[in-house]
């Protein structure tokens, strides 16, 4: 299928035209030149300028490209109007499927008719996007408002198509282009191919969104609607109906008044919080997933739906994105070079003055704009890109962040251009790292383990005997081989002396006569 999924995807960009998108470049001009060999296909959608016909390709190729678009449809500073603003129907306004049929699985998944549970099932679908379909009900034991969210059937083969020609691509790239292996790019589709399965099992997301309400509770930056886990399924999920301003709806902010310098600085706190307080971040943060309470304008909050993609960092990549992040806002160019290398980023061997210099090179014209005008995520794009040069190898388990943070600063930017990223950002992280570092935290790190140590030391003292029993029976075992190998060189130092003066006795008699 992988062949045949891959000419489909080739099909669907000639017949909407996308080859006029791509900019002049010799690598894209064989991929223009691969799409005019393709036979006859019909043009679709002629009337629509290029936006809305790269909007309809990525939802006529399904889930994976519906995504792909959704991350583009944030990013306003780097793309045009006209491309940017059709993708935003990519959010939740993907065309739905039969309400039958979502009602059907729902009854199968609960094994019970829709009444049983719900009254007032509405058919009509509240929102639709690339995985599920979102539909609104009366939860009957308590009178709540609840909303059933249904995965799309028959969508796992298309997933699993798109996986494999996006494998087969990165095998290719890897084989092939220059340095193809840094880019580990095999690596990194398996990481995705990991999130958007995850994102097929609604039991997950409904343990996902659990542990976020838990993490925020009581919050004035993030709420997290309840989840009604008894009538959650793999394939359904029924939680609390949330009442909330679309964020991408700026119009309707500015209606209400609004504080939107307060709404974009909590979304960068709510984001760093998610990483570095709680390493359990919501990664899948475009304007569909996201709405503002504003039951008190002046002092608006997130809320946050669709918490199937979440990610983790360990301890490690946590203090040294902390690190690399302080260097960066304080414009050491030293430190960052230093971080990269004893992160392992880049090779023992590389020229820390060069990388040093090469990354000043790049940053230092950035910082000459007001910082409204700063794009950060493009910043770190910009640091990847000079450490590409000295061999950087590309961290596959800091992917789902790089996406975050590019949403996060897309919404920021579009709530209030003049987000100061950097004063929102930095004293957060600095606060972070010196706690962690702190004898309390230090402390309080060495109490949370005692009860690990309360299990290791009564048996400390025999672990101890045992320890020094192995380790005089390997000693003994090592004084044995050396004795052996000793006497094997004395055997063989004899041989040779022997060998050698039969050798010169034959030599002699051989003069002699």
């Amino acid at each position: 299928m992988k062949y045949s999924r891959l000419y489909k995807i080739l099909v669907t960009f000639k017949a909407y035209q996308l080859g006029d998108l791509l900019p002049e470049n010799k690598f894209l001009a064989k991929f223009k030149w691969l799409l005019a060999l393709l036979f006859w296909v019909r043009k679709k959608a002629r009337d629509k300028n290029s936006g809305e016909r790269l909007t309809l390709a990525l939802q006529e190729l399904g889930p994976i490209w519906v995504k792909f678009g959704q991350m583009l449809s944030t990013r306003r500073d780097l793309l045009p109007d006209h491309i940017a603003v059709p993708l935003v129907k990519l959010q939740d306004r993907v065309q739905p499927f039969d309400s039958k049929v979502a009602q059907q699985i729902i009854e199968q998944a609960l094994d019970a008719p829709i009444d049983y549970y719900f009254s007032d099932f509405d058919p009509v679908p509240l929102a639709s996007a690339s995985i599920a379909q979102v539909h609104s009900a009366i939860f009957k034991q308590s009178g709540a408002q609840v909303v059933i969210k249904v995965l799309r059937p028959n969508i796992m083969p298309v997933i699993e198509a798109d996986i494999s020609v996006m494998s087969w691509l990165a095998e290719k790239v890897e084989k092939y282009l220059p340095n193809g292996r840094r880019l580990r790019a095999v690596e990194i589709v398996k990481d995705y191919q990991s999130s958007i399965l995850k994102e097929m099992n609604l039991l997950q997301e409904a343990e996902n969104t659990q542990r976020l309400r838990n993490n925020f509770i009581n919050s004035d930056m993030l709420y997290i609607p309840y989840v009604y886990r008894e009538l959650c399924r793999k394939n359904v999920m029924v939680e609390e109906r949330i009442t909330g301003i679309p964020i991408s709806d700026i119009d309707q902010l500015n209606d209400y008044d609004v504080n939107l310098k307060l709404l974009a600085e909590r979304g960068v706190k709510v984001f760093f919080t998610q990483v570095f307080r709680d390493n359990f971040f919501h990664a899948d943060m475009h304007p569909g997933n996201i709405f503002i309470d504003i039951s008190e304008p002046i002092n608006p909050r997130y809320i946050g739906i669709d918490c199937a993609i979440v990610g983790e960092l360990s301890k490690y990549d946590q203090r040294f994105l902390a690190q690399n992040f302080i260097a960066f806002f304080n414009r050491d160019y030293h430190q960052i070079a230093q971080l990269y290398m004893q992160s392992g980023w880049v090779p023992q061997d590389t020229d820390v003055l060069a990388l040093e210099l090469a990354m000043r090179d790049v940053c230092e014209p950035i910082f000459a704009k007001p910082l409204g005008e700063i794009s950060f995520a493009q910043i770190l794009f910009q640091l990847f890109q000079v450490a590409r040069q000295f061999n950087m190898v590309i961290q596959p388990q800091l992917v789902l962040l790089e996406k975050t943070l590019f949403y996060i600063e897309g919404l920021g930017r579009q709530l209030y251009p003049q987000l100061d990223l950097w004063s929102t950002a930095k004293p957060f992280l600095e606060s972070w790292y010196q706690e962690q570092i702190s004898i309390k935290h230090i402390t309080k790190q060495f109490v949370d383990t005692l009860p690990q140590w309360q299990e290791v030391l009564p048996d400390l003292p025999a672990r101890i005997k045992q320890y020094e029993r192995d380790y005089k029976q390997l000693n003994n075992q090592i004084e044995h081989l050396t004795k052996q190998l000793q006497e094997t060189n004395q055997k063989q130092t004899r041989l040779w002396i022997s060998t050698i003066a039969v050798i010169v006795v034959v030599a002699c008699i051989s003069a002699i006569y």
